[in-house]
């Protein structure tokens, strides 16, 4: 394959008006314990300077690449007539720019500059900006391609995985962008009265407990998908092994049911030699064969989903995981955002009785508290938890320090109620008097 694409597969130079390859096979070659890549028409060089290509040579039960000469003097049998080479050949440099990151850039904006003037000239007020969410500074999480096969799916009635993840992404940012307008809206309002601080106290909080209730859910997302992975990742090492291994073991003894079938009738021995290697191949395969299939069912892979659904399904993960952990970034900035306005609210309350003002927050705290979790289960439906909730209720208490909070206030009603004491006794003794 790497060779008919070197053959077919080419770009043309408008420098020369020739057309070039857009890859060249390029071989392995060593000198003195170093490797390097060379193309054919480097290696008539390179040869002349001492460098060898590698080939395939037999020691022991491996097989081994090494340079001719390295080979000749230990007496080894080269078992392959093609050299060592790299997996994709080495690219053209005018591919190698043509395919790059940066020119997709340029074409990106390329195509939104005309696109844009167009929707200006036919009197659209809506833009294209071809930049990603990261780029233009976006808190919110981008969907995913749909693709045609899921909207069918759709139409049908089946629920399709990334029409359903694009449906839970929009319901985040529907959430993200409600968040963190209020607390804006909560920042720039008048609190001048001790209910309407209190309300406010109360809102910021109940916004809070959902900004921790989404990294709570963003982060079990990524310990399941951490979980997978580290399952995932070994096994499928241990499965490209054992199909290796079975393939060598399966080469390895077609090469000797040939050796055997050429075999004059005459050499008894080295029949029996072949038949005894040729028995403890077979079993060898059986056994591979058979650990390869406790591997996939331990799984859920078939044989056939097991080359192109196991390497894509963790790909799939990694790029998941990727998601969840830029995600996690944005909601941390957003509570970090969140607590500082809490903060500021803290000072403003230094006017108004802590006492008064606790027992105003703990009055509607209740009420607060429920319409926070309506709303994380308008967003979530079934995936709500209320754990999750209950353990976001406990982050909120201890990031506010509100165990200090309630103990300081519980000393302040128990100091006034002493005061409130003693002066009812001083009055009692001079009504004696």
């Amino acid at each position: 394959w790497a060779a008919a694409r070197s053959r077919w597969s080419s770009t043309p130079a408008p420098a020369t008006r020739k057309w070039q390859y857009k890859t060249e096979k390029e071989y392995l070659c060593v000198k003195d314990g170093e490797e390097r890549g060379f193309t054919a028409a480097e290696f008539r060089q390179a040869q002349a300077d001492g460098w060898e290509k590698q080939y395939q040579y037999k020691v022991g039960k491996k097989k081994v690449y090494m340079a001719p000469s390295a080979a000749q003097a230990q007496g080894y049998e080269r078992v392959s007539k093609y050299p060592k080479s790299t997996k994709y050949g080495r690219q053209n440099p005018i591919t190698e720019r043509w395919n790059s990151d940066e020119q997709l850039i340029l074409w990106r904006a390329a195509w939104a500059d005309v696109a844009n003037r167009h929707l200006e000239r036919t009197g659209h007020e809506e833009r294209i900006d071809h930049r990603s969410h990261a780029e233009r500074g976006l808190l919110e999480r981008p969907t995913v391609h749909e693709g045609v096969v899921a909207r069918a799916m759709e139409k049908k009635g089946i629920i399709s995985d990334r029409c359903e993840l694009n449906r839970q992404i929009k319901a985040d940012n529907a959430l993200l962008r409600e968040l963190r307008g209020q607390v804006k809206k909560l920042a720039q309002a008048v609190k001048n009265t001790l209910p309407a601080l209190a309300e406010t106290r109360e809102n910021l909080r109940k916004n809070l407990l959902l900004f921790c209730y989404q990294l709570g859910y963003l982060r079990k997302g990524k310990e399941r998908l951490n979980t997978s992975l580290n399952t995932l990742r070994p096994a499928l090492t241990q499965y490209n092994q054992l199909a290796k291994d079975i393939r060598d073991k399966t080469k390895e003894r077609r090469s000797l049911l040939s050796e055997k079938k050429a075999l004059s009738a005459v050499h008894v021995f080295r029949h029996r030699e072949l038949a005894a290697k040729i028995a403890a191949l077979t079993e060898d395969q059986e056994e591979l064969r058979s650990e390869k299939n406790l591997l996939l069912a331990s799984l859920s892979y078939t044989e056939e989903d097991a080359v192109d659904k196991f390497p894509k399904d963790i790909a799939a993960m990694e790029q998941s995981l990727k998601r969840l952990e830029e995600q996690e970034q944005k909601y941390s900035a957003e509570l970090d955002a969140a607590l500082n306005e809490y903060a500021g609210l803290r000072e403003q309350a230094q006017s108004f009785d802590p006492v008064q003002l606790y027992e105003a927050r703990q009055s509607i705290r209740p009420s607060k508290e429920q319409e926070a979790e309506n709303r994380a289960q308008q967003v979530y439906g079934e995936k709500y938890n209320p754990l999750l909730m209950f353990d976001s209720k406990k982050a909120v208490l201890r990031m506010l320090h509100e165990d200090m909070e309630r103990q300081a206030v519980r000393r302040m009603m128990r100091q006034a109620q002493k005061e409130q004491q003693a002066s009812h006794e001083k009055k009692s003794k001079g009504v004696e008097r």
